[in-house]
């Protein structure tokens, strides 16, 4: 079944900024309790990734839902998919939300991954069913998604890579923007100096403990278990 609510109606009070970006109307299918309980972190990235950029993907994704915390992403080839899929295979719950209406899947390859989404945890779109899909969706789902999230951590990104957006619409918003030190350390990449100066966070073994400390929880975090490496 798929519910049409306010992001006011859905999310609960808003400040100023977050209504000055929150989409009129949110379409969803499942779980809407996943956005009222324990942090939700997004993890973005390259839709064309390396196979070390999924497997840090898959490994954070892992780590956060074994905390109990929700894993949210666009449900795009890449680094999305691998964070879905780790949290739904390590039994923890995830979020999609997606640029095209609900009723779509996009890629078509996804279209499985979406439904188990849709059925067992939450799909979350800003797009009317029936209403035409443009390359500018996207940025605006990113835009939701950092919305929806209590922190961004961007996995794995070229320079002009469409998952900076989210980037930039997490700091916009306040919210916690974390970059995996491996892209950090890449010289060939100029993002990440840019998100730096404006205050993002380099994630590591000490600051992925500080992460989930800082989100809203009913359980106590395992710091032993956040060894991780990026």
């Amino acid at each position: 079944m798929i519910t049409e609510y306010s992001p006011i109606e859905l999310m609960g009070v808003l400040n100023d900024v977050e209504i000055k970006n929150a989409p009129e109307r949110l379409f969803v299918r499942g779980d809407a309790q996943l956005l009222h309980g324990n942090g939700r972190v997004s993890i973005v990235g390259s839709r064309k990734a390396s196979q070390g950029g999924i497997g840090r993907a898959a490994r954070l994704a892992k780590m956060l839902v074994e905390q109990g915390f929700v894993v949210v992403s666009g449900l795009a080839e890449g680094i999305d998919a691998a964070a879905h899929k780790s949290a739904i295979s390590h039994g923890g719950k995830t979020i999609a939300v997606i640029g095209t209406p609900i009723d779509k899947a996009y890629p078509a390859k996804h279209k499985a991954l979406q439904e188990e989404i849709a059925t067992n945890h939450l799909l979350v779109s800003q797009f009317p069913i029936g209403s035409k899909t443009f390359p500018s969706c996207f940025p605006m789902r990113n835009r939701t998604m950092a919305l929806l999230s209590h922190a961004t951590v961007i996995i794995e990104a070229a320079d002009g890579s469409g998952s900076l957006h989210q980037g930039w619409e997490a700091l916009r918003l306040g919210r916690p923007l974390y970059l995996a030190r491996w892209q950090v350390e890449n010289q060939s990449l100029e993002w990440p100096a840019k998100f730096l100066d404006y205050g993002a966070i380099v994630l590591d073994e000490e600051s992925v403990v500080d992460l989930m400390l800082s989100l809203p929880k009913q359980i106590d975090v395992d710091e032993h278990s956040a060894a991780f490496s990026l």
